[in-house]
């Protein structure tokens, strides 16, 4: 029986370009669920090996790259260690949580960047990241 879900990641898929393979379906199915978030290759391993979706570590990162290319997702590099992959595409920046590696969505319109130097010729600004470090307070 195939589910809203599954017909949604099925469209969003086909809707970007990329075939929707059963692994692609469940990997979908898994980001997109709940909503708006943060995940890295090896959470969304987990989330989907506790689901019972036979996939490897490789199909997983391989996907998530997939995903990028297609614009269904975007790249974080908040860390040199790990990369996160956000399901919001729209513009808007984050807040880094060090120690917890937590990252949160700043509200848009809640940071105004002025001043931006002019690209080199042939070249324009496609996207400005903007990453707030956070660390809890000590007492």
């Amino acid at each position: 029986m195939t589910t809203a879900i599954e017909i949604r990641s099925e469209e969003r898929l086909r809707g970007s370009g990329l075939r929707p393979t059963r692994q692609r379906v469940a990997l979908a199915d898994l980001i997109f669920a709940k909503g708006d978030r943060h995940l890295t290759v090896e959470e969304l391993h987990e989330e989907a090996v506790a689901a019972g979706v036979p996939v490897s570590l490789a199909t997983v990162y391989n996907t998530l790259h997939q995903f990028t290319e297609a614009g269904m997702i975007r790249v974080l590099a908040v860390e040199s260690a790990k990369t996160y992959f956000d399901t919001n595409v729209s513009d808007h920046h984050h807040f880094f949580v060090e120690g917890h590696n937590e990252v949160l969505d700043i509200p848009v319109n809640s940071i105004t960047i002025d001043n931006l130097p002019t690209p080199p010729e042939g070249m324009e600004i496609a996207h400005v990241d903007v990453v707030i470090r956070l660390r809890r307070k000590r007492d």
